[in-house]
């Protein structure tokens, strides 16, 4: 029988919640600081405790068991920046949270945003997020204002005092994901001199619609979606379930769920994106995914590097059914195969919903890399 493994950067929280260290050099006890503006960075160049810059050693466990180790090293001196928005994690008991940094924030920027260190300087303010508390209580527009504020406040001191001209990679989760809609919406896609320092964004679980059978349109007027890796200023979105999103799904199904935190209300003539991380081009790609070993229950013996990686255990493809677009995770290891998998650990509503980044993890660092290329031949 499989293994079912305790889910993303929800069992990160936990082992935070308890003091636990994460990985090698762990960010248990770290300390952000506010910058002159009044900014509290989760994760930002130089700061002590940096959960972004913890150790990307990786045990790689295929089906066979034959176990390898890859170091990955940190691109401390990239000329990109990626910009963070993590997913909601507050367990505060307002309906916004405040700008203390606590183990919930750590855990998820260390499962979530860590890897891309290897691509790009990773830049992350704490933001006034709805917490888990207020979203449980349905839609509320006037919390999720005061959270995008927030954000925005933090971008503004970002482009104002560190981007120096360099080029953007947006990675943003759930509700992470919604408010970098908005924030992509407002500042971005209609402004063509911050447009062009745009490598892409990364949005998934947020619902991104475009027109039914176009890559651009509706949530963007000028950011379209991805469609070949060399593609440029434009947006990797998806929302991960093993079949078709139920009717009362939070993604995948446009004008609800997590669409009305961006102001997404339109359902006729409009669908979900879908841009497969693992086959930007469109078909069937062998996802890469990468989990702290702390959430992952791998068969023995124990992982002892701070991360665990599981080739050849899922594809994915982009589909379309009864109203709904997602991109569908199939589980194709080989029979026996002992590696924990995914479940839909907050029910059919969520699918995949908290490992959306971790299934892909391997895939969109490479994606950043190629694109990040193509931006840097298109500027000499």
């Amino acid at each position: 029988m499989r293994q079912h493994r305790w889910t993303g950067w929800l069992a990160v929280v936990v082992l935070g919640a308890s003091g636990a260290a994460i990985g090698s050099g762990g960010v248990a006890g770290a300390v952000a600081r506010a910058d002159a503006a009044g900014t509290v960075w989760l994760c930002r160049p130089g700061i002590v405790g940096n959960p972004c810059t913890i150790s990307l050693t990786s045990t790689v466990v295929p089906a066979s068991g034959a176990r390898t180790v890859e170091e990955t090293a940190a691109a401390t001196n990239s000329p990109f920046d990626c910009f963070y928005v993590y997913p909601t994690v507050s367990a505060q008991s307002t309906a916004n949270a405040n700008l203390v940094v606590q183990s919930t924030e750590i855990g998820a920027a260390a499962s979530q945003a860590a890897p891309f260190s290897s691509v790009c300087r990773v830049w992350a303010p704490m933001y006034r997020q709805r917490t888990v508390a207020s979203l449980a209580t349905g839609p509320d527009p006037t919390a999720d204002t005061v959270a995008y504020r927030s954000l925005l406040a933090g971008w503004k001191d970002y482009l104002a005092h560190f981007n120096d001209g360099r080029p953007v990679i947006f990675i943003g989760h759930s509700q992470g994901a919604a408010m970098l809609i908005r924030l992509l919406a407002s500042q971005i896609d209609t402004n063509a001199a911050l447009r062009s320092r745009m490598v892409s964004a990364i949005i998934a679980g947020g619902n991104v619609a475009v027109p039914t059978g176009r890559t651009v349109g509706s949530t963007f007027r000028n950011i379209a979606l991805c469609t070949r890796p060399s593609a440029l200023r434009c947006v990797i979105a998806y929302s991960t379930f093993p079949g078709q999103p139920p009717a009362t799904s939070f993604f995948g199904r446009p004008g609800q769920g997590v669409s009305l935190q961006s102001n997404q209300a339109a359902t006729a003539g409009v669908q979900v994106a879908c841009v497969n991380p693992a086959a930007l081009a469109g078909g069937t790609g062998a996802l890469e995914p990468w989990f702290l070993a702390v959430t992952s229950t791998a068969p023995p013996p124990p992982v002892t590097t701070p991360w665990v990686s599981y080739p050849g255990l899922y594809t994915a493809r982009c589909k379309s059914a009864g109203g709904a677009t997602w991109l569908q995770v199939n589980d194709v290891g080989p029979s026996g195969d002992t590696r924990p998998v995914v479940t839909e650990a907050l029910g059919p509503n969520w699918g995949y919903h908290l490992d959306d980044i971790n299934l892909a993890t391997g895939n969109l660092v490479a994606d950043v890399r190629t694109e990040e290329a193509a931006y840097t031949a298109s500027h000499h």
